[in-house]
This record gives structure tokens, C-alpha cells and sequence, in this order.
């Protein structure tokens, strides 16, 4: 095989979850994968909600305007502009501006390799021509929508709004666009913007450098290490870890939770790039740092949706939740990132707890967090009862969350199924058509799910083939059961883990799997009396009407400079839900069949449950008091 196919394989494989496989590092350092992604372009969702939500997003994604975005990068190279600037966060008067154009051609890039749209993947090169034309402009390698001297004021302490925040959104976009789209102009930008990021850290001794990364900075180590991997450059490498911030990491390695008081979305990027150091070099300090971050904040810092935060911060000690209901919980930028850490440790793993989680955050999480009539994003997913989910405005927010969510509903097909050498996992129960090339094998999955309690898998292959087909058993599930071109099969797994079938597999085996889904609670861990219902891995929400609702009301004001959506009224307490004892189904059953729709019964106040995915533009309840 030539040198260029290898290239293309590795680059391809980076790709698809920001770099889990290949290294341009020696064989002896890089740690082994129990677990790789597919490219992207191997997935295509089939009919169901991922697709529903993917096509909104692509309407939002197309419906944003190319100068309006360039305008204020133009501005700041001193290029001509007529476009009208955006508002909200890319306001001109804003100095986080510039950010959502990096999280745009991420989403591109995603989205052109999820649907195979060329439309979209020549819209990402036009704004990449056009950046380099405004960094060629600059001189310098420079590029951003605000000038350098807001790199000056973070040198010298002075007040200044996370620059290298969005210097690295900007980057990561330009790496996507290069290692997704192919675009070779991006990788010759993106160096640049490097190297000049390299000519400023350097005159900083170690000591000034450690108060600049007590500024929030995205992602930056990440990113740098993601580039040294793709460029084999020990110089990316060693710049990377200049933004590994060992003030933050120092507990972690040693088993400490000490995230009590800190901004939660600042610091879980720092974790992301903590992996990527460790994919790279193989140490296991930063495998034990990611590792521990991961589960602490997935079993003593999330709610019952898998999301973490409140009012962006950690305010409380581990495993203390019950105080922290508001209308500011769960950033939506928090979920996005832990679900990228959870594709580096299922890699490292193959946990299925790993996707048992990444199974409830993405249905509580992400799936609910763009409105499906005009594709805008959450900031924050409320979790106090009373109030609503609040959208923000078409071009008139453009908060962090818009431009994570932009990503997040760009790559559903990234984590649907996992691959070695032995066989393939299949971890998510989405409608998807995999092609597994290497192996001559297209794998269709047919399913409802979660309307439908199970999936089907049909195999086409030319020849026969041997592998293991890993099946996730999820955690919520009893008597699941699976079939073989149509004879039940014994030896079905335990919930929690996986049923595997290894053998030779023939062109038109099908693979029939029921997973029976049932109410159950998930309880606050310090207060057993407030909890969330939930069916499989749903949260089911109680609906409290559309009182007050007004339009205007429902949508979040249009965002001044460095704020965030604000609820016009307060929560109420948490309804009451009588129980009878552990018996849940005496207390909700369901309302139909055919649709996921559930109603309390002997109740002092009947109220209907939905998943919480599916509400919009109505007031509810995610957690009850249990009586």
C-alpha cells in the first residue's frame, strides 16, 4: 500500500472522533485500542429522529449567511465589508466574536461526510479561501475576527474575554475542514495560526504561563496535539503541552475530586486534550487523569440526563445534586464535550458503561436541545419544574452552546458502532446503514427504537465472513432476547454489557434483538426522595401546560454582549408523585402502544410523561417529590 493511501487511512480514522487511532509516534508509545470509530462517511442515518434533527440542523447550518459571518474577520485585517454584522456573541462589540465561524466549519465538515453533500463541503472551502485571504492580509499567521491586542491584555493580566477560547474553535474548524473535506488550504491556515500561536507563548516562562490557563482556552492543547498527529511535528506536540494546565491536573492524577467552584465547560476540553497527550505518548498519568475526571463527574456530577453543571459550575461537593436545580443547569456545551471524552475511553476500554452513558446523555442531552421548527440551541437544559426549555433567536445569539449544538447535530453517526480487528460493537440503536469496507460488509440496522423495544441487523456481505457482532445489553434492560434468522438464541448477556456472536456470517443473516424497556427511577444521590422517571433510557418529563407561553416569552431576548438566556419568572417546587411503596407502574402506566406517552395515576393532580426529548415550547417537570 503507497504511502498517500496510508495517509489517507490515518487521517481519516483522526477524523472521526478527534484522533483515537494512528499516531505519527512510535509504535512503542502509542497505547494500544481495544475500540476504533468509523469515518463518518461509513454511517448513514436512516429514517428516524437523528435524521429528522440532522436535516433541521443542515436547514439551520444553510440558512446562515457567508459575508455575515466573515464580516467582522474582514473588519480586523483591514479588508473591505459591507455585510451587516451578526449579533449576540458575534456582535462587534463582543470579544468572544469569531468563535461561531470555527464551530461553522466543523459542522460543514461534519455534515458534508454524515450526508455525502457537496453543497455543504463548498461552502466550508469558500470561507477558508477567505480566511486565508484575510490572514495573508494580516502578514503574520494571525487570524481572527478581533485584533492582537486582546492576546496583549491576556499577557499582561488584564481584563479580556477567552481569546484563545476562540482561536481554538476557529482552528478545530480548520482541521475538520482538512481532515474531513480535504481541504488543503485549511491545514497551510491552521499552521500558520499555529506558529504564530508558538511565537507568542514562547517568550512566557512557565510560571506566566500558568496564569494565562487560569483564562479559559477551549480546547487549545487538544487541538495541538490533534495537529501534531497530523503533521508528525514534535514542535505542535511540545506546544500542546504548554496548555496542559497542571494546577487542574495534579488532583485528578492523584484521585481527588477538587472541582468544587470551577466553570465546568473551561475545564472538561482540558480533560479531552489530557487523552489526546496519553493517545500520543502513551504516559498513563494522563490516561489515569481522564479516566478518574470521567467517572467522578458521570456518577457524582450528573443528573438523571447525563448532564453535569449548574449555572456552568460545579458549586457543590461530589455526589451532592439536590441543592442544584435551577433553569441553569446543563450547559449544553458541558454534554457535547463529555460525550467526546466518553469516545476517547470507550476506544481505550471498550466499556459498555461507556455507552450506557453516552446512550442517556445523548437521548436527555443533545436530542432535545434544537428546536425542530427552526434548528436554534439551548444554552442551558432546564431541570426545575415550572419552566420551559428557552431557545434562542435566529442570528441574534450565536452563544457557545449554538455553536457546540451546530457540531452535535452534524455527527450523529460517530458512536453508533465501534470496530477491531475481531468484530464490530454496535452501541447505539439508531436506523444507520454502516459500510465496513475493509471487510466487504454492509451492516443495515432497522429499528423505531425507542418507540420500538429492540433492532434489527441485516448483514450483505459478497463472500462469507468471520467477525464478532457485539451487541450492547443496556444497563436498563431485563429478558432481552436475540434471534437468528428467525431461531431464538440462548445465552443472552446480562444488562450491562454485550451479547456477542461470533462466526461466519453469510449474505442476508439477520439478527432480531428484543431489549424490553420498563419505568424505574433514578433518584438524586444525596436525597432518595427527589427523582426522575424514566423508561429504558429516557427521562420522562411531566407536562404542566402553556400557561403565560406568550411568543415573546418563550424565546430567549436577543443576546447583548456577554450574556446569557434569562428566565423572566421562578421555578416551582418539584411536583409530588405518589409511589405506593417501590411499585412504580401502579402509580404511571402507559397511555398507548403505539406512541411513548404515560399518565400518573391516583394522583392528587393527573399530569401526562413524554420523553424529554420530545417537548418544545411547553412548561415541565424533570425531577418529582416521591411520597
Amino acid at each position: 500500500m503507497g504511502d498517500s493511501v496510508k495517509r489517507r487511512d490515518f487521517i481519516s480514522t483522526l477524523a472521526a472522533v478527534g484522533g483515537l487511532a494512528a499516531l505519527h509516534v512510535p509504535v512503542s508509545d502509542a497505547p494500544p485500542l481495544l475500540a476504533r470509530p468509523f469515518d463518518l462517511d461509513r454511517v448513514r442515518l436512516l429514517p428516524g429522529p437523528f435524521l429528522d434533527a440532522l436535516e433541521v440542523n443542515r436547514r439551520f447550518l444553510l440558512a446562515q449567511d457567508e459575508n455575515r459571518l466573515l464580516h467582522m474577520f474582514r473588519v480586523t485585517a483591514g479588508l473591505p465589508s459591507t455585510a451587516e454584522p451578526l449579533g449576540g456573541w458575534e456582535a462587534p462589540v463582543n470579544e468572544l466574536r469569531g468563535h461561531y465561524l470555527g464551530h461553522y466549519l466543523s459542522a460543514l465538515a461534519k455534515m458534508s461526510q454524515s450526508l455525502g453533500d457537496a453543497d455543504l463541503k463548498a461552502r466550508g472551502d469558500r470561507l477558508v479561501a477567505e480566511l486565508a485571504a484575510c490572514q495573508q492580509r494580516i502578514g503574520n499567521g494571525y487570524l481572527s475576527a478581533f485584533p492582537e491586542e486582546f492576546f496583549d491584555r491576556l499577557r499582561d493580566g488584564k481584563p479580556v474575554w477567552a481569546p484563545f477560547y476562540t482561536l481554538h474553535k476557529i482552528m478545530a474548524g480548520l482541521l475538520d475542514m482538512h481532515t474531513l473535506a480535504g481541504n488543503a488550504q485549511a491545514l497551510d491556515v491552521l499552521q500558520g495560526m499555529a506558529r504564530w500561536t508558538g511565537r507568542w507563548a514562547q517568550p512566557l516562562g512557565d510560571e506566566h504561563m500558568a496564569r494565562v490557563l487560569e483564562r479559559e482556552y477551549g480546547g487549545m492543547n487538544e487541538l495541538l496535539y490533534n495537529l501534531a498527529a497530523v503533521t508528525a511535528r514534535d514542535s505542535y506536540r511540545e506546544l500542546a503541552h504548554r496548555f496542559d494546565h497542571e494546577r487542574f491536573f495534579a488532583p485528578l492524577a492523584q484521585g481527588r475530586d477538587e472541582l468544587k467552584g470551577l466553570h465546568a465547560n473551561t475545564n472538561i476540553p482540558k480533560v479531552i486534550g489530557a487523552a489526546r497527550r496519553y493517545e500520543l505518548t502513551g504516559e498513563q498519568r494522563y490516561r489515569r487523569i481522564a479516566e478518574y475526571f470521567w467517572r467522578e463527574v458521570t456518577t457524582q456530577r450528573a443528573y438523571c440526563t447525563g448532564g453535569t453543571s449548574n449555572g456552568e459550575g460545579w458549586e457543590t461537593e461530589p455526589g451532592v445534586l439536590s441543592t442544584e436545580l435551577s433553569g441553569y443547569t446543563q450547559e449544553d456545551c458541558t454534554t457535547y464535550n463529555m460525550l467526546k471524552l466518553t469516545r476517547h475511553i470507550f476506544g481505550w476500554t471498550a466499556d459498555p458503561a461507556c455507552a450506557d452513558y453516552y446512550e442517556r446523555a445523548l437521548f436527555n442531552g443533545i436530542l432535545g436541545s434544537q428546536h425542530p421548527r427552526d434548528g436554534e440551541k439551548l444554552y442551558y437544559v432546564n431541570l426545575a419544574a415550572g419552566l420551559w426549555k428557552l431557545f434562542g433567536t435566529p442570528t441574534q445569539d450565536y452563544w457557545c452552546c449554538t455553536g457546540t449544538m451546530s457540531e452535535a447535530f452534524s455527527q450523529f453517526g460517530d458512536s453508533i458502532y465501534f470496530h477491531n480487528d475481531a468484530g464490530v460493537y454496535v452501541n447505539l440503536f439508531v436506523a444507520s446503514d454502516l459500510q465496513w469496507r475493509e471487510r466487504g460488509v454492509r451492516l443495515v440496522q432497522e429499528t423505531r427504537f425507542p418507540q420500538e423495544e429492540g433492532t434489527t441487523l441485516r448483514i450483505q456481505t459478497g463472500k462469507p465472513v468471520r467477525f464478532a457482532l457485539r451487541i450492547r445489553v443496556p444497563y436498563w434492560t431485563t429478558g432481552g432476547t436475540a434471534a437468528l434468522n428467525g431461531h431464538l438464541l440462548d445465552g443472552f448477556a446480562a444488562p450491562g454489557g454485550y451479547f456477542v456472536l461470533d462466526r461466519t456470517w453469510r449474505n442476508g443473516d439477520t439478527v432480531a434483538v428484543k431489549l424490553p424497556m420498563s419505568l424505574h427511577l433514578h433518584a438524586m444521590p444525596d436525597d432518595a426522595t427527589l427523582a426522575a422517571v424514566m423508561y429504558g433510557p429516557l427521562v420522562l418529563v411531566g407536562r404542566l401546560g402553556t400557561d403565560g407561553l406568550t411568543p415573546d416569552v418563550l424565546r430567549a431576548e436577543p443576546t447583548k454582549p456577554r450574556t446569557v438566556p434569562e428566565y423572566k419568572e421562578k421555578p416551582i417546587a418539584a411536583p409530588e408523585l405518589r409511589t405506593r411503596g417501590s411499585e412504580l407502574s401502579a402509580s404511571i402506566q402507559r397511555g398507548s402502544d403505539r406512541e411513548l406517552e404515560f399518565r400518573t395515576v391516583g394522583q392528587a393532580r393527573q399530569v401526562t410523561l413524554v420523553p424529554f426529548h420530545t417537548i418544545f415550547d411547553e412548561r415541565y417537570a424533570v425531577y418529582w417529590r416521591l411520597v
